[in-house]
């Protein structure tokens, strides 16, 4: 069995270590003929001129904005059902939560074009495809990885926390918020953060509702296009320094999700000590 995990292991890490030399024995070389500035910080994109802040950009402003709308309501979501949620309601929103994270994203992605987008065409005008319906539809889809994570982090806190914080004359609700949650804190930060990282890889979904134009965010109501669509929507016609400049894209994915990760992992430290 030693054996066993061992290979096991071995195989995750290989396989992740074969990704890391594809992506970059194939991305920077583009990036260093091209220019690593005028790639990074250019603001045009087409099949000759490959600028890629307007994606960066936009990655960063629908993973801001659907982390900040999805989390609160993730993380109160799993309070209630640790602390709250009447058993037999519970039977049906437990099942309910764990059948949103089966869900495929394409299913996700005709839902908002049906929903979310018409109405913010109704209430702001416009095509609606825009950076506003790409953050609502992502805050619904990260609401069952918070969800349930934070959940079972909540659960894990022993009983006694709240038994003691309840002997001391503190209510329910404050035994819950002030004592159970934050020792809770590591399970619900570790939640957050694989939150950010559905969020901002997410492709297909995201394709058919954020409008796609490859140019500097200029609204909430605006069309957007993210590192992970620019990638989607040019890779079957591209060619030649073209397909290079989009295999230099998932670099920049990769580096940013990895700035991403690196951050958090420093600031949970910080808090354990």
């Amino acid at each position: 069995m030693h054996g066993v995990f061992f290979m096991a292991a071995f195989t995750s890490i290989l396989s992740l270590v074969l990704i890391v030399i594809f992506i970059f024995t194939n991305g920077l070389p583009m990036m260093f003929e091209y220019g690593l500035t005028d790639f990074i910080f250019g603001t045009t994109w087409n099949r000759t001129t490959f600028g890629l802040l307007p994606m960066i950009t936009g990655s960063i402003l629908v993973t801001l904005g659907a982390v900040g709308l999805g989390v609160p309501i993730g993380v109160m979501t799993a309070v209630f059902m640790a602390e709250f949620c009447p058993k037999r309601l519970y039977a049906f929103l437990k099942p309910a939560v764990n059948l949103m994270a089966g869900i495929p994203s394409i299913v996700y992605g005709f839902f908002a074009l049906r929903i979310i987008v018409p109405q913010i065409r109704g209430i702001f005008g416009g095509p609606g495809n825009s950076m506003l319906a790409a953050i609502l539809l992502l805050a619904i889809m990260i609401l069952p990885t918070v969800i349930s994570l934070s959940e079972a982090a909540i659960r894990s806190v022993p009983r006694s926390y709240f038994s003691g914080s309840m002997a001391l004359g503190a209510s329910h609700e404050r035994s819950i918020f002030s004592v159970v949650v934050p020792a809770a804190k590591s399970g619900i930060f570790s939640s957050i953060v694989l939150g950010v990282g559905r969020a901002i890889g997410e492709t297909m979904a995201v394709v058919m509702v954020a409008g796609n134009q490859p140019l500097m965010p200029r609204g909430l109501t605006e069309g957007v296009r993210t590192l992970t669509t620019n990638i989607v929507m040019e890779m079957a016609y591209a060619s030649g320094q073209h397909r290079d400049a989009l295999v230099a894209t998932g670099v920049v994915l990769f580096v940013f999700i990895m700035i991403i990760n690196t951050t958090f992992l420093i600031m949970k430290t910080k808090e354990a000590k």
